[in-house]
């Protein structure tokens, strides 16, 4: 087969993991709270027309750079509220990830090689899951990927590194940056300058293009945080102090778990590709034959630099997530299509090994979106925002006390923000790493936005009013012990209530198309389903 018809052949084998990607990210309801919290911020973003403030239930919500939501907002005004909308932002990325290790892999190995390895993260749960899922940490980690392979390639260009290719890995590090933060650019030059020690070219680095790159860092990545600090003065100690610095560096945020945590992630992320990659730093370091090494010495280098740095960086704080470490996907899948030409290459069952194993990570990934709906049912309000859609008018005001529903504005399509009810001055004495403290500090933000924390004592003011909601967790519902809230819709784990004390409401909760002069915009994407 010729160069061309090959290469046409990878391309293919690309789109195909990228259709596969579609179609998953299609078969799932919005996972909470992330894909809630995320998903709505990108639809309020465009519903409200503020591409500044990035807002959660109308109050700010500063944790994470825009990018994210700028993207969901424009999925929305162009294809409207869906699952597969909404997911189509980290699938874009994912692909783009997967794209620029195959054009990196061919240039540094083979063809082949780099076929095998765009099919092994393609084939991932790393891929096909974590490439449809809603948060930061795909976009993150694409960008992180495109400005190692850009700069690495830049130093490997001569004596001096290549300039066009070094602006374009400051450029990514800029849109890296506006993706998570910091570390947008940061891990790359962890990355960078592992490698550079490690293969002795730290030397070159003084030939950068480094003002025009910083320029072009500067002019992308830091004008929405200037604009924000402007508008709001304490934003910079916000953003940078308390979300990433004391998030790194503290031990009383969620999810703390043990420093082996993303071995154990990455067996999982990469299954069974990984092992194979394990496999090529045995052989490699117990060898100096120049006929075992699949690529220069170099480039092996810089996939374990990018491995082993970004690895140890995450595994140092205390509090860990999954998506965290999506960055050293594209280094390990190089690694592991190397490791398996050496292990099974020659062996005559290897073709239909390697067919097997794609198909069993299909079916996995299949089988994780096919049944993760029915597994995480009470935990969301699917079925009560499809209630509420239909019965509710734009005007109307949702409260809610004993827990957030992230996915229910979302999937109902509310025009107003819900009012939280709480004792918000206890919170902030005793409140930990949830929801409350992500609304009360937003709202420290914004005075006016901050007016839908309300006291528990407005549900029994409002509970003779028509056009009151109430939607609690099942069994622990504030408005089920108040007089005038009446039970509308019992859901899997979520209950709706209605004030004004009307006696019919649940038979009238079953025909929700007796109020087709009411309505939410959800109702009707709810009615063509």
């Amino acid at each position: 087969m010729s160069t061309s018809a090959q290469r046409r052949t990878s391309w293919l084998i690309l789109a195909a993991f990228g259709l596969a990607l579609l179609l998953l990210a299609s078969l799932r309801p919005f996972a909470v709270p992330d894909e809630g919290r995320y998903g709505e911020i990108g639809r309020w973003m465009w519903l409200s027309g503020d591409w500044l403030t990035p807002r959660l239930n109308g109050i700010p919500f500063f944790h994470k750079p825009p990018y994210l939501y700028w993207l969901e907002a424009l999925s929305v005004g162009l294809l409207g509220v869906s699952e597969l909308a909404l997911r189509l932002v980290p699938a874009l990325h994912a692909g783009l990830m997967l794209c620029a290790l195959y054009l990196a892999a061919r240039r540094i190995s083979s063809e082949a090689t780099a076929r095998r390895a765009v099919i092994m993260l393609g084939s991932s749960l790393g891929f096909l899951v974590g490439g449809q899922y809603i948060n930061h940490d795909m976009l993150v980690a694409s960008w992180i990927g495109v400005a190692i392979w850009c700069f690495a390639f830049a130093f490997m260009a001569g004596d001096k590194p290549h300039a066009g290719l070094a602006r374009l890995g400051f450029l990514a590090c800029a849109m890296g940056m506006l993706s998570k933060g910091l570390i947008g650019f940061a891990l790359p030059g962890l990355v960078m300058l592992v490698w550079l020690v490690w293969s002795g070219q730290l030397k070159k680095v003084v030939y950068l293009p480094w003002v025009s790159g910083l320029a072009l860092f500067a002019g992308v990545a830091l004008p929405w945080f200037v604009l924000a600090q402007r508008s709001y003065p304490d934003f910079f100690n916000y953003m940078f102090i308390g979300q990433q610095f004391n998030r790194y560096t503290a031990a009383v945020y969620n999810n703390p778990q043990p420093v082996w945590f993303y071995l154990l992630a990455l067996a999982l992320l990469l299954f069974p590709w990984l092992f194979f990659a394990l496999n090529q730093w045995r052989r490699v370091t117990a060898t100096t034959r120049a006929a075992d090494v699949a690529m220069s010495e170099p480039w092996w280098k810089l996939c374990w630099s990018w491995l082993l740095a970004i690895l140890v960086f995450f595994s140092i704080p205390h509090s860990k997530l999954v998506g965290y470490i999506l960055p050293v996907l594209p280094a390990l899948a190089l690694l592991a299509a190397m490791g398996w030409q050496r292990a099974m290459g020659h062996r005559p069952f290897e073709r239909p090994l390697f067919v097997g194993l794609v198909g069993v990570n299909a079916a996995l990934a299949l089988g994780i979106v096919l049944n993760v709906g029915a597994v995480t049912r009470a935990s969301r309000t699917q079925d009560l925002a499809q209630v509420l859609a239909c019965a509710a008018s734009p005007s109307d005001t949702v409260y809610v006390s004993d827990a957030y529903p992230y996915d229910l504005p979302l999937y109902a399509q509310t025009q107003r923000p819900m009012v939280v009810l709480n004792d918000w001055p206890m919170l902030r004495q005793s409140a930990g790493d949830g929801w409350q403290r992500e609304l009360f500090e937003g709202a420290d933000f914004d005075a006016q936005a901050a007016l839908v924390l309300q006291p528990l004592s407005v549900l029994a003011d409002v509970a003779h009013t028509p056009g009151h909601w109430f939607a609690g967790r099942s069994g622990q519902a504030l408005a089920a012990q108040q007089p005038g809230w009446t039970l509308y819709f019992k859901g899997a784990g979520w209950d709706l209530y209605r004030s004004g004390g009307d006696s019919t409401a649940v038979s009238a909760a079953k025909s929700p198309e007796a109020a087709q002069h009411k309505g939410l915009p959800g109702c009707k994407q709810q009615r063509h389903k």
